[in-house]
């Protein structure tokens, strides 16, 4: 992604857009990568300038990932699109308690996106990268025709490593483990959807977006032999996570709608649009199965770290044939928490 350096007049990023140019593989693509991606994500592979990253990679297991960002719209309350791109790959890694070492990033523009807009997105990007303690060492970029995008598209790789004798899966919940949440649901696709349809509330509801690999590496240090496995319930929220466990694990799960932490403003918004907080997206939390014995200890961590003040218990697994996800209401009736069924929210992610 790196370019070499041109002798011509810098890009005007001000007033300036993308067109067909930039993707043509001449010096205005040059120009646009060297000016924009390789500036804002600068570090020492990717300033080789090679079609590919070369890297040593520490002892351990390695874990990779890819992920895909169409978000709309691209700047939403607490995020964009890149911050959010880098956050969910970056998380993606930590679920299986990985170290993330190494992204690469690749860019679907649409001719005449705002030069000023891509500039934001990279520095973002590149922010949100160092902030995680992740580089990104390689990647590419493509031009599309006027009406052919929206905007700007993201597809993302990561590597990271697994501590040796740590093993989190889906698979690996059993009868009598806790169920615990790192902090409040449903705040990313609320910000979403009121950024989207210019829904105005009395507090600013923000995305939850962040990198949780910190949090992770806190949780693995003191309990790693109990845990079980980690997800982040990003599309389908809470529901579709819990519901993905207990098919993959062959139990059912109970929860408690006491417990579930929502704030207010989330509440009252998922009431007046219709939603079920359970059913709407998180790009910053995470669920944990723990053994029993270890679930305060876990919690008391979990609360210790910035992105995990409000975290909860939050239920248990237990037996059942029918892998059920089951909740108790506030009222103290019940209800099976199910999968969510068609399109709630297109593209939060």
């Amino acid at each position: 992604m790196n370019a070499p350096r041109l002798r011509a007049r810098k890009l005007d990023i001000r007033n300036g857009h993308v067109d067909l140019s930039h993707g043509a593989g001449g010096r205005a693509m040059a120009q646009l990568i060297g000016e924009i991606f390789a500036e804002n994500f600068a570090n020492d592979l990717l300033a080789q300038g090679n079609d590919q990253a070369v890297f040593s990679v520490p002892p351990g297991r390695l874990a990779m990932t890819t992920d895909g960002y169409v978000v709309s719209p691209l700047f939403f309350p607490g995020g964009d699109i890149g911050s959010l791109a880098v956050h969910g790959t970056v998380n993606d890694l930590a679920m299986a308690g990985a170290r993330p070492l190494h992204l690469s990033a690749s860019f679907i523009l649409e001719e005449g996106f705002p030069l000023a807009d891509l500039q934001t997105i990279a520095q973002s990007m590149g922010a949100a990268a160092r902030e995680a303690g992740v580089k990104i060492v390689t990647g590419d970029t493509k031009v599309v025709e006027r009406g052919k995008a929206d905007g700007v598209f993201i597809s993302t790789a990561g590597i990271g490593v697994v501590p040796d004798g740590l093993d989190l899966s889906g698979d690996k919940a059993r009868p009598g483990d806790m169920i615990l949440v790192s902090g409040t649901i449903g705040d990313h696709g609320v910000a979403i959807m009121s950024s989207r349809e210019n829904l105005q509330f009395e507090t600013q509801i923000l995305s939850d977006s962040a990198a949780l690999n910190g949090l992770v590496a806190d949780m693995v240090a003191a309990c790693g032999p109990h845990l079980k496995l980690l997800r982040d319930p990003t599309r389908g929220g809470i529901a579709a996570t819990l519901n993905e466990i207990a098919h993959q694990s062959k139990i059912g799960l109970r929860i408690e709608e006491d417990a579930l932490p929502v704030k207010a403003e989330v509440a009252a918004a998922c009431e007046f649009l219709g939603l079920d907080p359970l059913n709407v997206a998180n790009e910053g939390k995470l669920l944990a199965f723990v053994a029993p014995e270890a679930a305060q200890d876990l919690l008391r961590v979990m609360r210790a770290h910035p992105l995990g003040k409000e975290s909860a218990i939050i239920g248990a697994c237990v037996e059942d044939p029918h892998h059920f996800v089951q909740m108790r209401t506030a009222f103290g009736g019940g209800r099976i928490v199910d999968w969510l069924s068609g399109e709630q929210l297109p593209r939060i992610c």
